[in-house]
């Protein structure tokens, strides 16, 4: 019973918790002991406060037996990304300068999953920095992918979905520059929702009106992440990209029929990106099963020329005003892709900005054109399967060398670069056993759309049911 209750819905254990049924102290213990077995071999969560979750639990059986009003998420443990500050809990960002950092506080993301009643047990691993879509730092070392020990988790919210596959918590959440919400979602068979920019807001931030990098839900089931997106999005009058509609909408019952969707399938985004073709040959049975839910069906994907240079140009003007100064203080604090990346930023001149804001701008404007055709748009969530923990990054696919460190994700990087919002569902297994994902990818702002168009998908597949033989 103790692993059944780790292994069920988010939405399931909610009820079940309103209830009374099961309590939450109950349920905490179920996953603390589960951590307690299995984190050891898959390295997912990296700072655990045990006594401090007992004690919330506690409360929150207290305030349910006292009758009075709880929150969407009142009593489910949940762990954040080690990126996200939380306050008197360390937070590392995955770096020895950081090996003793305790905020005093928690920024917003955490707030409002504590404010919805969730039970904070600890943290979740990432690259340093959250740089790079594989987890893996000189704190924690690798996190070991649940269906296959040894092979990545992704990233950066590696130490998120790992967690979620192996069933250590109902509920995490994330964040995706290019790709980290989706990229390891697609690697554990889980869902994970890189939201349009603005719809989750994100407070403190350095640069408050960049819309690169978002925060965001991630959960086992597409309904799981949907109630949780309901308590995080919402306006903030901190954030001034911050959208401003009701964000209960998102919680509402999710449709299974598809009926007059129309739907655009691009199995390597029109020609701009390699995938290996065992990932091509997972998803391609997709076609029917949308055709079956009642959707029309046709290959074709929009222009997404300038893509790379929009988000190639704005990461590295992000990372040169996060990182060059320590890069250039302590070189040896840094790995050397995020210096290779600050020092990408440090060269770029107010034309090269300019430039880039002007494709960006085109590139809106062809998705919005696109959209009007199309309601959504299917593609692989990633180019490769998940690779040895070993690797810092793909090399190579299909035989095309990859450059960077960035290459290998760019069938999530070009998406981020539109503004559109995407969630990445299990989208099957290859022959011998390894999740692949398949990336929903809506128009701005139509984050409820493509939601209900993964929650379709997924029941009528199920594959996010299978779960890994730990």
């Amino acid at each position: 019973m103790t692993d059944d209750l780790c292994l069920r819905p988010a939405t399931q254990l909610a009820d079940l918790l309103r209830n009374r049924e099961i309590s939450a102290r109950e349920l905490l213990d179920a996953h603390l002991d589960r951590i307690d077995r299995l984190n050891p071999s898959v390295n997912a969560v990296v700072t655990l406060d045990a006594d401090g979750a007992r004690a919330a639990a506690d409360a929150a059986d207290a305030t349910l037996a006292a009758g009075d009003p709880v929150g969407p998420l009142h009593g489910l443990p949940v762990a954040h990304k080690d990126t996200h500050a939380t306050g008197g809990m360390r937070t590392t960002w995955g770096s020895p300068l950081h090996a003793d950092t305790v905020p005093l506080r928690d920024e917003l993301v955490v707030a409002r999953l504590q404010a919805a009643g969730a039970i904070r047990i600890g943290k979740t691993n990432v690259p340093e920095f959250a740089a790079g879509s594989h987890t893996f730092n000189p704190l924690f070392g690798a996190t070991h992918n649940p269906y296959r020990h040894g092979l990545s988790a992704g990233g950066s919210s590696g130490g998120a979905a790992a967690a979620l596959a192996a069933g250590f918590v109902p509920l995490a959440e994330g964040s995706d520059m290019g790709g980290s919400l989706r990229n390891p979602a697609g690697f554990c068979n889980v869902v994970g929702l890189r939201p349009t920019p603005g719809r989750v807001p994100t407070w403190p931030a350095p640069m408050a009106w960049s819309q690169l990098s978002v925060q965001g839900p991630m959960g086992r089931t597409v309904a799981d992440v949907a109630l949780q997106l309901s308590v995080l999005a919402g306006p903030d009058p901190r954030v001034p990209i911050a959208l401003g509609d009701d964000p209960t909408a998102f919680a509402a019952d999710l449709p299974t029929s598809l009926a007059g969707l129309r739907v655009a399938w691009a199995p390597d985004l029109g020609g701009q990106v390699t995938v290996d073709p065992a990932i091509t040959a997972v998803l391609a049975p997709s076609v029917g099963v949308f055709e079956s839910l009642g959707a029309t069906v046709e290959e074709a994907c929009p222009d997404l020329s300038g893509a790379d240079d929009v988000f190639g140009t704005l990461r590295a003007w992000l990372f040169d005003a996060a990182f060059s100064d320590l890069a250039r203080r302590s070189p040896d604090k840094l790995k050397e892709s995020i210096r290779w990346n600050a020092e990408l930023g440090a060269k770029l001149t107010g034309s090269d900005l300019a430039r880039a804001e002007q494709q960006h701008t085109k590139l809106y404007e062809r998705m919005v054109a696109f959209f009007e055709q199309y309601d959504v748009l299917l593609a692989p969530t990633t180019q490769v399967l998940p690779f040895p923990v070993e690797i810092e990054y793909p090399t190579e696919i299909a035989g095309v060398h990859q450059e960077n460190y960035l290459e290998w994700m760019r069938s999530c990087t070009v998406v981020s670069a539109t503004g559109c919002p995407a969630l990445s569902v299990p989208g099957g297994f290859t022959g011998d056993g390894l999740p692949v994902g398949l990336q929903v990818i809506g128009a701005p702002r139509a984050d409820r759309r493509v939601l209900e168009v993964g929650h379709a998908f997924e029941q009528a597949t199920r594959f996010g049911e299978r779960r890994p033989a730990l």
